[in-house]
């Protein structure tokens, strides 16, 4: 009988120690972005951002795990389920481009893990309990293109963009929100993101004459439609979305960069806000230490992607760790719920307040509007 009594008072004790064993010293963050491949130019100043983030929140040191998914879905997918299975990741990041991230979102949402997405992705119901999108929404960004369409004059417009999910998000975009203003789409093309030339959908576009052309796509592709429009003689205003707001763009566009129309998050132009918008102290923050280290005028949008992440969980971290470890999952649920309570989550992109159905949390706040004038940017009229 003592043996027996014994005996269960082991098991008692290996149960109620269970969860201390699961917890760890540290915060695992999985970030699985695109580093080659098309797409490192957005990969790369994501990684490189994650110089000039804290090495610890809360008094806890952040321990973060950076994968290469070279913008390939099933290798992301494969990197998002090593940080679930292997590293017992508290928090996943990634990726920086759309595809990519979907799977991503996929797999965070299963395994019970908050998930910040680095691109711009359609949140559906099966990805909203624990997946942000710490890029600007397509809709916010597009409504301060078409207005300045609208107030231009702009009646028709032709589309060339990626042949993938980000493309759709900003055809269908186009479609939700310029038509209904009295904008007429007067020509659709797609090109992949590998692609080397566009010649013949340019040549479509050009014979549609409309009066503007959007391009829909991102990182240094997309001087790739903005070069050959103009090579072919295009006079018509061309309008960037704000996955080509970086300096690579104007470097390899060239003088055909000149005059583009470009949605831009504030990041790219803090200097010019006011000194009360939250968005300008991160901003010079990370411009100056990112330009400090890789140079003069290398500042990126998508660097402010993962650079914001932190300065998100700068706020909700310690907020989670008043009620849980972590390493369990109740300290996974400390940080969405956390994600929920906080407001006015400031960053160089965006003021930030998620809610259970907006998962983005943005508004006019995070958005400006830029053109390219003498090889830099400057505030579009």
């Amino acid at each position: 009988m003592r043996k027996a009594y014994l005996a269960a008072a082991g098991v008692i004790a290996m149960l109620a120690s269970a969860p201390a064993l699961a917890q760890t010293s540290e915060i695992t963050i999985g970030i699985t972005t695109t580093t080659t491949g098309p797409g490192a130019a957005l990969g790369i100043p994501e990684r490189n951002a994650l110089e000039f983030v804290p090495k610890e929140i809360g008094g806890v040191p952040l321990k973060v795990i950076v994968l290469d998914d070279g913008g390939d879905p099933t290798t992301a997918t494969t990197n998002a389920r090593r940080f679930v299975t292997e590293s017992k990741a508290d928090i996943i990041m990634g990726s920086a481009l759309t595809p990519p991230t979907i799977a991503v979102s996929n797999v965070a949402n299963e395994a019970g893990i908050p998930h910040f997405g680095l691109a711009p992705f359609p949140v559906t119901p099966e990805r909203t309990k624990w997946s942000v999108v710490m890029p600007q929404p397509v809709p916010i960004m597009g409504k301060v293109l078409y207005e300045h369409m609208k107030a231009h004059n702009i009646k028709t417009v032709g589309y060339i963009g990626y042949s993938d999910s980000y493309g759709d998000l900003w055809f269908n975009d186009l479609k939700n929100q310029a038509v209904p203003m009295g904008i007429t789409i007067a020509d659709e093309e797609r090109f992949a993101r590998p692609d080397t030339s566009v010649t013949g959908q340019v040549l479509k576009l050009v014979a549609a004459n409309p009066d503007a052309i959007l391009v829909g796509a991102s990182g240094t592709a997309a001087a790739l439609p903005q070069t050959e429009l103009r090579e072919r003689g295009y006079q018509g205003l061309i309008y960037q979305t704000h996955g080509a707001a970086s300096m690579d763009f104007i470097r390899i566009a060239g003088k055909a960069a000149e005059g583009v129309i470009m949605a831009s998050g504030p990041v790219m132009s803090p200097e010019t806000q006011d000194d009360s918008a939250l968005t300008k102290k991160p901003g010079m923050e990370l411009n100056k230490a990112y330009e400090g280290k890789y140079g003069p005028n290398s500042r990126s949008q998508f660097a402010g992607h993962s650079f914001d992440a932190f300065e998100i969980l700068k706020r909700v971290i310690p907020v989670a760790l008043k009620t849980a470890k972590p390493g369990t999952p109740e300290f996974r649920e400390a940080i969405r719920q956390a994600l929920l309570t906080e407001k006015d989550l400031a960053a160089s992109q965006g003021v930030y307040n998620f809610t259970e159905k907006d998962r983005s949390g943005l508004d006019d706040r995070a958005r400006i509007i830029l053109t390219v004038k003498d090889g830099k940017y400057v505030p579009a009229k």
